[in-house]
């Protein structure tokens, strides 16, 4: 398989090196190891110590993502990749209209459910935010890996520091425990994030937010939607209504405020994505402890958007050295500051 990544990393003009292939080789390792021999008397003597997740971390812009797309297109099984935001969202989402229904809306349920799908299931950019998905995810997991589904997952983050100085902890241990029992873990070092690398320049960049920079960014959006018709929508989101009122054809112009400052959330930003091909994002702040929960928005839009291949163009009040970030999130602002710079890259093609 090495000579095949070499050839896709050619094919797509990634760069590649010699950490990504070893972090290759040990993919392959742990997938013929988690399907070993179906004999019962085999797996009886193996369950206890069997692996059944890889869980692939390391800093911004290391190619963790391409690396286990390249693996998973080859894989020849029922099996199904999805955003973590995505996976958490379809789980809610389940017990929500099964409970509406009055039916078993138990994680069981959603898990056996799962399984008719797909033996083994991808995960990329795992985080844990949020202590309603903290406190579910040991027993989600846990029921995973008792009906014998497989995991791909990324990560910034090393497992040990998921969720961490999260709201209630101590209640997301337990997780910990298991999906480092069943998981093989690794870190991928490369000491270069290769979306910033290259020829990229930076044209849908702009910084500071002054009167200079909304008007280039206007002759821009212009010249963008030039022969398009303004159309307002609505997005309506299990009863919740979203306004673009700058919408010309898949084209968007919001404001940070209206994406960041209200309460929407990864549903919200998946609606919108599906709607648009371009979005123009005026006025992005720095953060800091005080306006974390913008950030935490910010961060799950960037991640959406750049998952369902939305070009971007921004103002900013930072630009890709100066930012500053809450202390919470300092580690995961990472990954969107890299994003960031490539999303307004030239080098990033719109749908």
């Amino acid at each position: 398989m090495k000579n095949q990544f070499l050839q896709y990393c050619s094919n797509n003009k990634f760069q590649h090196n010699k950490e990504q292939i070893n972090s290759l080789n040990q993919i392959i390792d742990f997938y013929n190891q988690s399907t070993l021999s179906k004999n019962k008397f085999i797996k009886f003597f193996t369950v206890v110590d069997k692996k059944l997740a890889f869980y692939l971390h390391g800093a911004v812009g290391t190619g963790k993502t391409m690396l286990l797309n390249f693996f998973f297109d080859r894989l020849k099984l029922p099996k199904k990749r999805m955003h973590f935001n995505e996976f958490m969202i379809s789980f809610h989402d389940f017990r929500h209209d099964y409970k509406q229904q009055k039916k078993d809306y138990s994680i069981d349920t959603f898990v056996k459910k799962l399984k008719k799908k797909a033996d083994l299931i991808y995960l990329d950019e795992f985080q844990v935010t949020n202590i309603v998905d903290a406190m579910i995810l040991g027993k989600l997991f846990e029921s995973i890996f008792k009906e014998n589904i497989k995991i791909l997952i990324t990560s910034n983050i090393k497992i040990a520091d998921l969720y961490k100085d999260g709201l209630q902890r101590e209640q997301f241990l337990p997780f910990i425990d298991i999906i480092k029992k069943f998981s093989i873990e690794h870190e991928l070092i490369i000491n270069q994030d290769y979306r910033r690398s290259g020829n990229s320049k930076l044209k849908r960049f702009f910084y500071p937010v002054n009167e200079e920079t909304s008007f280039q960014i206007s002759q821009i959006f212009r010249q963008l939607s030039k022969g398009k018709s303004n159309n307002p929508i609505k997005i309506n989101i299990k009863g919740r209504a979203f306004v673009i009122n700058s919408f010309f054809e898949g084209f968007a112009r919001l404001n940070f405020n209206d994406l960041c400052a209200t309460n929407l959330g990864a549903e919200d930003y998946i609606a919108i994505a599906e709607k648009c091909i371009f979005v123009t994002i005026d006025g992005i702040p720095n953060f800091n402890d005080n306006n974390v929960d913008q950030q935490q928005r910010f961060i799950t839009l960037i991640d959406i958007f750049y998952e369902k291949r939305i070009s971007i163009m921004v103002s900013a009040h930072f630009n890709y050295k100066n930012f500053t970030t809450s202390r919470r999130l300092s580690d995961v602002y990472k990954r969107t500051i890299s994003r960031l710079f490539e999303l307004t890259s030239t080098n990033f093609d719109t749908n």
